[in-house]
Order: structure tokens, then sequence, then C-alpha cells
């Protein structure tokens, strides 16, 4: 459940991070731009590394959508699995798809059954100032499989903390800081915050995640970033 909470929180702060355009000044879309995440577990081991690229930008009824496919490795290095998602640029930001935050690996686990899947979109405009809130976002799964699993995600109480300067294997970037709790519910309930460090035109560059009691799980680093 732990590695499930981490691969959670890890792919809804990892997965946006593209190149400066128009339409969005931290989250925009450049096909081609390929990034790395390092996940980190509380101690600094490597437990897995994630690929992403912008594998292709269109426009449908005025709205500008980038397609991005990321492909999970373990710490060796051995593909786990290839997944993709879509980001769509709107108002005076972004919305991230809210299937993004249904981890890869549960929709394979249950890939047999009927899945339904609704929820409410992870938004975040261009114009971010500290103390600034930001909207929820939330998602909610059925499997039908002999019996009903109901599995639901909440993100919720999103702030602008602060700004920070941060240096990591990608370079030093000049951050907004936001926090949020998220939730997570599959026949238990479990809880956990999170903190992440935005760089405009670049995304997320740091990501920290803490359980209920406030103790470090572990972290995630952008380690490459080609335009």
């Amino acid at each position: 459940m732990k590695a499930f909470i981490i691969s959670i929180l890890t792919l809804l702060l990892t997965i946006s991070l593209v190149a400066q355009n128009n339409c969005s000044k931290y989250y925009a879309f450049n096909e081609g731009t390929t990034f790395q995440i390092t996940n980190y577990d509380k101690k600094g081991k490597t437990v897995g590394i994630i690929d992403y690229s912008v594998t292709s930008v269109r426009t449908i009824e005025g709205e500008e959508i980038a397609t991005i496919t990321s492909v999970v490795k373990d710490k060796k290095g051995e593909m786990v699995l290839e997944s993709s998602y879509d980001i769509t640029c709107k108002d005076d930001g972004i919305s991230i798809d809210f299937k993004s935050l249904v981890n890869p690996q549960m929709l394979t686990q249950y890939g047999e059954f009927d899945v339904d899947i609704t929820g409410t979109n992870l938004d975040l405009p261009n114009n971010l100032s500290v103390g600034q809130e930001l909207p929820d976002a939330s998602m909610e799964m059925t499997v039908s499989m002999g019996i009903i699993l109901n599995i639901t995600v909440y993100i919720t109480n999103r702030k602008v903390l602060a700004t920070e300067n941060i240096t990591t294997p990608a370079g030093t970037f000049d951050c907004f800081v936001l926090t949020s709790t998220s939730e997570l519910k599959m026949g238990i309930k479990q809880k956990g915050t999170s903190k992440e460090w935005i760089a405009e035109g670049v995304g997320i560059v740091k990501q920290e995640s803490y359980n209920k009691k406030g103790k470090l799980i572990g972290y995630s680093l952008l380690t490459a970033y080609n335009e």
C-alpha cells in the first residue's frame, strides 16, 4: 500500500514536465521534448526511473492538447510498463487529465475487468503567487470483478507556499513551492502530504512525499531534460 501511495504521488507530481509556449507559463507543449524523473526512498536510494516524452501535440475544438508518454523502469533500469495521458491548455493555464492520477500498474492489474473512471482534472494557472490556493482534484475508479471494487484518490489543500532556488542533476532552478494533501481509499484509507518545486518553462524539478505523521516516505528529482 505504501508503494502504491508513493507511485500515485510521483505520477501526480511529475506528469507534465514540458517546455514553455504561449498557452502555459509552466506546462506547455513542444513535441519531441524528453525528460526524466528519478525516484528515491527516504534514505536516498534509487527505487525507480520514469522517462517522459511529448509524443504529439494537436488542436481540438480550439484547445491545444499534448499527449505525454511515460516509460517506468525499476532501479536496475529494466522497463516495468508504459502509459500515456493528455494535458490540455485552457483558460490561463493547463488542465491535466484526472485519469493520470491512476497508477498504470493498477490499470494493468485490472485490465481484464470492466473499469469505469471519473473525476476532476488537476488544474494549474499561469499566474502563481505565494499564499495562493489552487483547485482540488479527484479520481474515482470502479472495478466490476464479480464484486465491486471502489478506488478513490483526492488531492486537496493545494497551496503556493514559498519561492526557493533548487539544484538537481538537471540544473539549478528558481521555483515556486507547492503543497497538497492526498487521500487514497481502497478498502482502507491512507493519507499523506506532498511538497513540489515548480520552475517556469520547465515544470516540476523536485517532489517530496510524506505520510500522515509528516515523516518522509520518498522523493523525486528531475535528472534530465532535453527540448
